[in-house]
């Protein structure tokens, strides 16, 4: 069957197109110069129309495609579209049959991942669309007209949420299988630990990405969890001991870490590593040579006499050295530099000792030549950056030639070496997981042996424990993007808020909570207290009356209590402490700095020192350019990371906590403290 335009209406119209001829399963559209198949498959809807003398007829086709055929007669215009479109549906409606079995095959398959009862973790679900889009592919009707067949418009609606919306869905099983493990495995989350798991806390355990963040506040139980994350992987036959690998940032850590997990998992397969004790183990595997550290690592002293001999000897055998070693000091440091042979003066060479200690730690740190030093530095200070590296390029020499005739490696040479051994698949990893304890404190040398890591196994999940609110650690070389940003460095994944701080009240939260987050770039999350506090539970204090304090509370702190003193830094010890034994012989007081107070906790903590100057609290900026160009980069926020500080401090208490401030030279915290409703006291 065919329908022609007319002579005239031919003529009249100028259309490429003047007849249709009705095909088996489809028309064929043409001209004198053109020719234009349709399939019934690529055909969405077929519209007869009149005009004012003739009948058109066009074809809906995908992408917008339109093909029209002008000038034919009206009624016969008008029964060959009765008969194509009568045609055309017979063949949809046989084709909606097919279409339905295939759609019901991809729910099938849909419910089968689903059935497995696992978690379902973005790259899975992304394979899943993957895998849809593919059986799609099959389909005998274009996806657009699926809604108009009954059979197949709820399968239809059902795969298009998988392709839509696939967090929505992904998130909606995740939940479900989250809520079931929970229940099924009650016991487990009750036992673990010797207090039961809370919800928050047990979803971080059980959540399944490849990438996960637990965001772990002060007092919010992240050993718990890292704890019962190694028993839930066992528990689950999810991997075997020797699959999991627990990294802590010191030896101290590591070892309590052990110890938890002998009596809770009661087994001493799995044991916490430092991060040097993996590159050492890495090493051992890969090269079948056993490294040694060097002596120096652990002998300050030894150290600083290597350094400060080294720079008297360039500055006196090299004027051009000497010149630029007095320039750095008196220019950048501002020092007060003795004329002459000023490396001679051994007061100047004991100050200046730790400094190049620091300098030549943070060169070996990031490990790369001199030139890439240089290129890596913010451009602002590379002019500059480039000299002193010059400066310092003898004193790593001799650091180098020194763990040459120990025949032994440095801390920053192990982690490198492990890299390398890594990339060149000489140790190939066996490790599923990997639970990361105090992420915060990561650095990019660090992240580079964990991505080493991952690389030799695409399917190693890591698990980070951190609190970007505790991030104090950059002196050292931790960045802090590493977590803030944590899934742009490892990858897609999911972030665990901790919300229940076991600790402190809800006003020592409260004020903890909102000084911190003044800073915009913290992450937010909630971290809620299961006690109440007073409002004098955070109190400002004058300095002076830290003796009258103590003098108060050794009337009513309890022998058990523990009263923890902190300064920003040791020199700031007051002497009346020194009496503290004889004093308050039934008090149990403890001092130390802030930095070292991380990860303890007191009943009572007394804040010292918040004052402006040079032993302020916050600390002033004392970098050199070495600082600037080999650390991670400085926030833009101010004082943010002597901000974080007296979160920690703040955050060390269990029930109250005293800050003591200059009455003369108050430091800019105090305002801040007034501001989110602190109060002053005169006196205790």
């Amino acid at each position: 069957m065919e329908l022609k335009a007319t002579s005239l209406g031919k003529r009249l119209a100028q259309h490429p197109y003047d007849k249709v001829v009705l095909l088996n399963a489809g028309v064929k559209v043409s001209g004198e110069r053109h020719e234009y198949l349709i399939p019934f498959n690529q055909l969405l809807a077929i519209h007869c129309k009149r005009g004012l003398v003739w009948g058109e007829l066009e074809f809906v086709l995908p992408a917008d495609k339109v093909v029209r055929l002008h000038g034919t007669e009206w009624a016969e215009t008008q029964r060959f579209h009765h008969h194509l479109s009568t045609l055309w549906q017979q063949w949809s409606a046989e084709m909606s049959q097919v279409a339905e079995q295939v759609l019901q095959q991809v729910l099938a398959d849909i419910a089968q991942s689903q059935e497995q009862k696992k978690w379902l973790t973005r790259a899975q679900t992304a394979g899943m669309q993957q895998r849809i889009r593919q059986s799609l592919t099959a389909l005998p009707l274009p996806s657009s007209r699926l809604d108009e067949f009954e059979n197949c418009r709820e399968p239809w609606r059902q795969c298009k949420a998988w392709l839509t919306d696939i967090d929505q869905s992904r998130l909606a099983h995740n939940q479900a299988w989250t809520d079931a493990m929970l229940a099924q495995h009650a016991e487990f989350f009750q036992n673990i630990e010797s207090s039961p798991l809370n919800q928050a806390q047990a979803r971080a355990v059980v959540n399944g990405e490849h990438s996960l963040l637990v965001l772990a506040g002060a007092g919010s139980g992240k050993t718990s969890v890292l704890v019962a994350r190694a028993g839930w992987l066992l528990a689950r036959g999810e991997a075997t001991a020797d699959q999991i690998l627990l990294l802590a940032f010191g030896r101290k850590a590591a070892q309590e870490m052990d110890e938890r997990i002998q009596e809770r998992l009661h087994t001493r397969d799995i044991s916490a590593r430092t991060f040097h004790a993996l590159a050492l183990h890495i090493i051992q595997q890969g090269s079948k040579k056993v490294p040694v550290i060097s002596k120096l690592e652990n002998d300050t002293q030894a150290r600083l006499s290597l350094f400060i001999t080294t720079w008297q000897q360039q500055c006196s055998e090299k004027k051009a050295q000497a010149k630029g070693w007095r320039q750095w000091l008196e220019e950048e440091l501002n020092w007060t530099v003795p004329e002459g042979s000023f490396w001679q003066d051994e007061k100047l060479a004991r100050r200046l000792g730790s400094r190049l200690d620091r300098w030549v730690s943070l060169m070996r740190m990031h490990g790369g030549s001199q030139a890439e030093m240089i290129e890596n530095a913010p451009e602002e200070v590379r002019a500059l950056f480039s000299k002193r590296v010059k400066l310092m390029a003898p004193l790593l020499k001799a650091w180098k030639s020194a763990l040459k005739e120990e025949n032994a490696v440095d801390f920053s040479g192990l982690i490198h070496q492990a890299i390398i051994i890594l990339e060149k698949g000489r140790f190939v990893s066996p490790w599923k997981h990997i639970l990361v304890d105090e992420f915060q404190d990561i650095s990019p040398q660090r992240a580079a042996l964990l991505a080493a890591l991952r690389a030799q196994n695409k399917h190693t999940s890591l698990f980070a424990v951190g609190d970007d609110w505790q991030a104090i650690y950059r002196f050292s070389g931790a960045q802090l993007s590493l977590t803030t940003a944590f899934h742009h460095y490892f990858g897609e994944g999911d972030r665990s808020d901790l919300d229940t701080t076991y600790r402190f009240n809800s006003r020592i939260g409260e004020i903890a909570n909102r000084f911190i987050q003044q800073n915009p770039h913290q992450l937010v999350k909630p971290l809620n207290s299961l006690s109440a506090g007073d409002k004098k539970a955070v109190t400002l204090l004058p300095q002076d009356q830290l003796e009258a304090l103590l003098d108060k509370m050794s009337g009513y702190v309890k022998a058990e209590e523990r009263i923890l003193v902190l300064a920003r830094y040791h020199h700031l010890k007051p002497a009346i402490l020194e009496k503290a034994a004889t004093r308050w012989p039934k008090l149990t007081l403890d001092f130390t700095t802030i930095h070292a107070s991380k990860g303890q906790q007191a009943d009572y903590v007394i804040v010292l020192g918040l004052q402006e100057g040079s032993d302020g609290f916050p600390a002033p900026a004392r970098e050199s350019v070495m600082e600037q160009a080999l650390l991670p980069m400085v926030e833009d926020f101010p004082d943010a990371e002597e901000r974080r500080l007296l979160y920690v401090a703040i955050t060390r208490a269990r029930h109250r906590v005293w800050l003591l401030f200059n009455k003369d030279e108050p430091s800019r915290f105090v305002d801040i403290l007034k501001n989110i409703d602190v109060p002053v006291a005169k006196k205790p």
